[in-house]
């Protein structure tokens, strides 16, 4: 979704690329992703670099065509890129162990879209796979990078019963208040 130049340019950046990295195997540690992984929403790809060593075969659907087609040329066949939308993918139904999604859910401009992308998720993946998201919470700064662009910040109390909604269970959802949500569920064997 649309996003300001600082935001644009701090996102890209190898500084934010170099911050990802350091904590993506914290991220997904303790939760066995399986064999074929979805990331959905990959940005300017600084997750997916993180990600494409921590998973045996990564596919990635990306939103927006100029983003997507700088992926394809990056991964160059490490990572099946999609271009297309998360509340609406082009994928076979149980086709993935896990879905993951770091830091875009607060691009998705209605909770509406946000429950599509859930639902999505849920359908897409293998009965006992694993959603595995994180997303930065609403307060002064994170406002501020984001005059301008899309930004619609997840209610962490609403998520269980959201994912629930979905068909997910063994949820959990762990935050830290003005800061982020860090949230998991699985869909029943």
């Amino acid at each position: 979704m649309p996003m300001n130049l600082v935001h644009r340019k701090l996102c890209s950046s190898a500084l934010w690329a170099k911050a990802v990295a350091a904590e993506m195997p914290g991220n997904v540690a303790g939760f066995d992703l399986g064999d074929s992984v979805l990331e959905i929403g990959p940005g300017f790809g600084a997750t997916t670099r993180a990600l494409v060593g921590l998973v045996p075969r990564l596919t990635a659907v990306e939103i927006d065509e100029a983003s997507a087609d700088l992926l394809k040329r990056e991964f160059d066949g490490r990572v099946r890129i999609v271009q297309g939308d998360g509340a609406a993918m082009p994928f076979e139904d149980g086709e993935f162990s896990a879905v993951v999604c770091f830091t875009m859910l607060h691009h998705v401009p209605t909770t509406a879209l946000q429950d599509s992308i859930f639902a999505e998720a849920f359908r897409v993946l293998r009965p006992g796979g694993v959603l595995r998201a994180i997303d930065s919470l609403a307060n002064a700064p994170f406002r501020l990078l984001h005059l301008g662009d899309t930004m619609n910040a997840l209610d962490p109390v609403s998520l269980w019963p959201r994912l629930t909604d979905a068909g997910f269970t063994d949820i959990e959802v762990d935050h830290v208040p003005k800061r982020s949500v860090k949230f998991s569920a699985r869909k029943p064997v």
